[in-house]
C-alpha cells in the first residue's frame, strides 16, 4: 500500500533523465522498454556542468535518458498497479507505532493501517523520518537555486547550461513545445525556505545574473532549493526504513537524486520481498543500511565539489579550465562519468574476487536453448547461477 498526501500524482518534474544504472536495474526488473520509448538519449553527463563522455561506459546503455519525472512516476504507477498495489491519494502519514511485530500507521483524516513494515519515501522534510526519531545531520544552505517550467517570448538560440557569470548562473533548456526549463543559482544567498517563490522573483532573478529574462511569461511551475547536504544516521530503525530523499538530500548537481532514489528502492525491494516471504531472516534487512548508506555519502561529497566548483569569480574560473583539461584525459573522464552514474558502486561483501560485492553485467550468454542476455533471465525474479567454467 502507497500512501500520498497528495490528491494525485504530481504534475511537476524536478528530475529530466536517468542514468545507465538505473536503466540496467530497470532492465533486469523487465520494465526499461516502456522508458526508453518515452526518453530520449542523449550524450549530456557533466561534472558541475564540465561535459563527462559516457560513450565508453562498459555497458548497454552508455547516455543519459531525457525523460521527465512525471513520466518515470506515471509509468512505475503503472507498473505497480499491474502488481496489485494501491495508491491512497490524500494519505499522508501523520503518527506511526511500532513493536515486534508490525508497524501501526495513522494518516490524514484519522484513518490507520498495521503492516508489517513501513518505508518512508516522503522527500527531504520527511515526516516518516522524524517520527521514527532518526536524525539527520550534515551542512546547511549556502546559496539559493530558482527552477521553473515556462514560456519564453525570445529564447535563445541554443541550450545554455549553467553559464556562469558575475552574479551566479544560469540554464535554459527546452523541454517541450514552446516551453523551456530555466534555473539561476545565486551564491552566499539563503533563502527563507518556508517563503513561497514567485514568478516575479525568478524573472528578476534571471534579469540580475543573464541581463535577460528572454521573456518569460506563463509559468507551469515555479520552486526554490538549495545545497544543504543531510544524510539519515540510520536507514532502519526496527520495521521503518528511509529511501529516497527522506535518507539524503544535496544539490542537484550531476542529476543523481531520483537516480539514487530509485536504486535505494531496487536494493531494498527485493531484500523486504524476501524477509516478508519468510525466507530469509530479519537481519538481511541490515544490509541496506551498510550497502546504502556510504552510497549517498560519496554523492553528498561529490556535490559538495560540483557546488563549490560553479562559483563565480576569476580564481574558480582558472580551476575550472584546469579541471576542464583533466576531464579531457580518459581515465579521468571514465573515474568521474563511473562515479556520477553508479557504475563503479561495490558494496562491501569482504574480501575477495575482484568482482565481488560490485553489479552484474549483462553478459551474453549461449545457452543449450539458444543465445541469452543474463539480464533476460532475473526477469522472473529469482537467483540465477551461472556456471562459467564450462
Amino acid at each position: 500500500v502507497v500512501l500520498d498526501r497528495l490528491a494525485e500524482r504530481g504534475q511537476e518534474s524536478r528530475a529530466a533523465g536517468i542514468h545507465p544504472r538505473t536503466m540496467e536495474i530497470l532492465d533486469q526488473r523487465g520494465v526499461l522498454g516502456g522508458f526508453l520509448d518515452a526518453g530520449r538519449p542523449v550524450q549530456a553527463g557533466h561534472f558541475s556542468a564540465l561535459p563527462l563522455d559516457f560513450s565508453g561506459l562498459e555497458t548497454r546503455y552508455p547516455f543519459l535518458l531525457m525523460i521527465l519525472q512525471t513520466t518515470v512516476e506515471r509509468l512505475l504507477e503503472e507498473r505497480a498497479a499491474r502488481l496489485g498495489v494501491r495508491v491512497r491519494w490524500s494519505s499522508g502519514v501523520t503518527g506511526l507505532r511500532q513493536d515486534e511485530t508490525g508497524v501501526e500507521v495513522e494518516a490524514e483524516g484519522g484513518r490507520r493501517l498495521r503492516a508489517s513494515y513501513l518505508v518512508g519515501c516522503d522527500g527531504g522534510r520527511s515526516t516518516v523520518r522524524k517520527l521514527a526519531g532518526i536524525g539527520f545531520p550534515g551542512t546547511p544552505a549556502t546559496m539559493t537555486a530558482l527552477l521553473g517550467d515556462v514560456s519564453l517570448a525570445d529564447p535563445p538560440a541554443e541550450w545554455i547550461f549553467q553559464e556562469r557569470r558575475e552574479h551566479g548562473s544560469f540554464t535554459v533548456l527546452p523541454l517541450g513545445q514552446e516551453w523551456y526549463r530555466v534555473m539561476t543559482n545565486e551564491y552566499d544567498r539563503v533563502a527563507d525556505r518556508d517563503t513561497p517563490v514567485t514568478f516575479e522573483e525568478l524573472r528578476e532573478t534571471m534579469t540580475r545574473i543573464a541581463g535577460t529574462d528572454y521573456g518569460m511569461h506563463d509559468p507551469r511551475w515555479i520552486s526554490r532549493f538549495g545545497d544543504a547536504a543531510r544524510q539519515a544516521e540510520h536507514y532502519r530503525s526496527g520495521r521503518v526504513l528511509l529511501a529516497g530523499d527522506a535518507a539524503h538530500i544535496h544539490f542537484p548537481s550531476g542529476g543523481q537524486g531520483l537516480n539514487m532514489g530509485v536504486q535505494d528502492a531496487f536494493n531494498l525491494g527485493w531484500k523486504l520481498a524476501l524477509v516478508v516471504n519468510g525466507t530469509a531472516p530479519e537481519e538481511l534487512l541490515d544490509s541496506y543500511h551498510a550497502e546504502r548508506h556510504p552510497v549517498a555519502e560519496e554523492v553528498l561529497r561529490n556535490t559538495r565539489a560540483q557546488t563549490i566548483l560553479g562559483r563565480p569569480g576569476e580564481q574558480m574560473t582558472a580551476l575550472r579550465e584546469t579541471f576542464g583539461r583533466l576531464i579531457g584525459v580518459e581515465q579521468v573522464n571514465r573515474l568521474l562519468s563511473s562515479m556520477i552514474t553508479a557504475l563503479d558502486i561495490r558494496y562491501p561483501l569482504g574480501e575477495g574476487h575482484p568482482l565481488l560485492g560490485r553489479r552484474v553485467p549483462d553478459l551474453d550468454l549461449l545457452t543449450p536453448d539458444g543465445p541469452v542476455r543474463l539480464y533476460g533471465l532475473l526477469h522472473a525474479a529469482r537467483p540465477v547461477l551461472l556456471d562459467l567454467a564450462s
